[in-house]
């Protein structure tokens, strides 16, 4: 047993305290992808395919070792159930210089990445992009105390403001001719400013290390994690390299402004979401009926959301592309169509994730990603013989295929209520397939030609369809009451929890 030494938190219901943290995360999520929106609508003014090509090259090799940088300790602080000052201390020093010895690593190795693409301009940019390892590194640690004592509405502070400071300066350099370097120093500003933040609202002072305090069970755990997150990020970047290096920089920056506007929605979703489940269901293990109770409706929650967003991406692809980046990026509308349908289940896979960690089944996960990311690089290196739309179609397979089977292998190592998240899944995918089929017949029927009035008449469609269904299916309406009241899932039938103890 780990001995308990940080200071305790005053008692908090856990249903009002992960409801409170939903609200604030979710509420300022919504604000970073206004924020993101923006400056994706920007900056495709501004810049060129090219440019988003170069950057996407560098990011899709580098970004292995920003994955190494955490090592899943900082998943791992937050999922254990005590943890001691010199505990966190010892994480932070190991976070940090494993952070600057990636950013020397990736400043040597930036000839062979320019090379690798036979792009000398690669170089420069490799390097100054190295910079964030450090930073990144440095700041896991203040980010997981935050996320460990509930503090959403401050992280969300740190990183909405980052967000906006670092597409501001891409903005203004972009709008200066600046290129590629635009989006490179946004990256930069972005997470210094997170850093410098979060270091203060954590008003957490790391100590120097101590050998004599034990973290073996942390690395442990993280070393799992980082391993399962290793293996996810190949199976989802090697598109971008083998774009990158069969097709060049323009068909990458198509393929990567079509593969940026899916994927802006889930990413912004899925990690604040994860944020407040983790803590939450690492508390409710006790639990059973309630732990399953928070996975079905954040399961449902996170897919009301993805799938009224899918749905307008698959059936007004043209008018979304029209509007976001300009007439000029049109060729990536259809590879904006094909990915927009595997992002809905790639929420729907998100729960299952949440399941492995709350659990500490971090192995498992470890194991399920050994059996399945290696099939989905396979696919989409056969895919690539087709082009990038080829590349796009096998993509979206494999996250077609893995939710499922992320299911199934869950059911083996778990008492998750995995078929019942199978059922939910499809019950709301299906709605969304008839919504999406509906929003572009009716679009197309009555030839609307303003991208506005088209993107306006799907999103009426859409809405009324879940609405008619929300009515005419009793378990799709139970399901949305749930969601709606999701705070007394922490608090009937039960006594109030204790956040720090978790105790019921």
């Amino acid at each position: 047993m780990m001995k308990r030494t940080a200071r305790a938190l005053p008692p908090v219901s856990l249903g009002a305290a992960a409801s409170r943290g939903a609200a604030v995360t979710l509420g300022a999520q919504g604000l970073r992808i206004v924020i993101q929106l923006v400056g994706i609508v920007v900056l495709a003014r501004l810049l060129t395919p090219v440019d988003y090509g170069l950057v996407t090259m560098i990011l899709a090799i580098i970004g292995i070792a920003d994955i190494v940088r955490d090592f899943g300790l900082g998943q791992a602080a937050v999922q254990a159930k005590e943890i001691s000052e010199r505990q966190k201390s010892n994480l932070f020093w190991i976070n940090a210089l494993i952070g600057l010895a990636l950013t020397l690593i990736v400043i040597a190795a930036s000839g062979a990445i320019a090379a690798l693409y036979d792009t000398p301009e690669l170089q420069p940019l490799t390097i100054a992009l190295a910079v964030c390892f450090f930073l990144r590194g440095a700041s896991v640690q203040f980010t997981a105390n935050l996320t460990r004592s509930l503090q959403f509405g401050r992280l969300a502070g740190a990183e909405t403001a980052g967000q906006v400071i670092g597409l501001v300066l891409a903005i203004i350099l972009a709008a200066n001719g600046a290129g590629a370097w635009a989006l490179a120093w946004q990256q930069v500003a972005q997470v210094t400013v997170v850093l410098v933040l979060c270091a203060a609202f954590s008003r957490w002072v790391p100590r120097w290390y101590d050998r004599r305090t034990s973290i073996k069970p942390f690395v442990s755990f993280g070393a799992a994690v980082a391993g399962s997150h290793l293996l996810n990020y190949a199976s989802k970047n090697v598109d971008s390299v083998v774009l990158g290096m069969r097709f060049g920089a323009t068909s990458l920056g198509l393929y990567n402004r079509a593969f940026q506007l899916v994927t802006m929605p889930l990413t912004q979703l899925q990690a604040p979401a994860t944020r407040v489940a983790l803590p939450v269901l690492s508390k409710l293990q006790s639990a059973p009926e309630r732990f399953a109770q928070f996975i079905l409706t954040g399961q449902f929650a996170m897919l009301v959301i993805v799938g009224v967003v899918t749905s307008l991406c698959v059936s007004e692809s043209d008018a979304i592309i029209r509007l976001a980046l300009g007439r000029e990026w049109l060729a990536a509308a259809p590879i904006f169509q094909v990915l927009a349908i595997g992002g809905a289940f790639q929420a729907a896979t998100y729960a299952s994730y949440w399941v492995f960690l709350a659990l500490g089944l971090v192995k498992q996960n470890l194991y399920y990603a050994l059996a399945t990311r290696p099939l989905a690089i396979a696919m989409i290196l056969i895919g690539s013989n087709w082009g990038v739309m080829g590349v796009a179609w096998a993509y979206t397979a494999t996250l077609v295929l893995f939710w499922p089977v992320s299911l199934i292998w869950l059911s083996r190592v778990s008492d998750a209520p995995a078929k019942r998240m199978f059922v939910t899944g499809i019950r709301w995918l299906s709605v969304i397939g008839v919504a999406t089929v509906g929003a572009y017949a009716v679009t197309e029927l009555i030839s609307v030609h303003s991208s506005v009035l088209r993107l306006l008449a799907g999103t009426a469609v859409t809405l009324l369809v879940i609405a008619v269904a929300g009515v005419a299916l009793p378990g799709l309406r139970a399901q949305f009451r749930d969601a709606i009241a999701l705070r007394r899932f922490f608090t009937r039938r039960a006594p109030r929890a204790r956040l720090e103890g978790g105790s019921e």
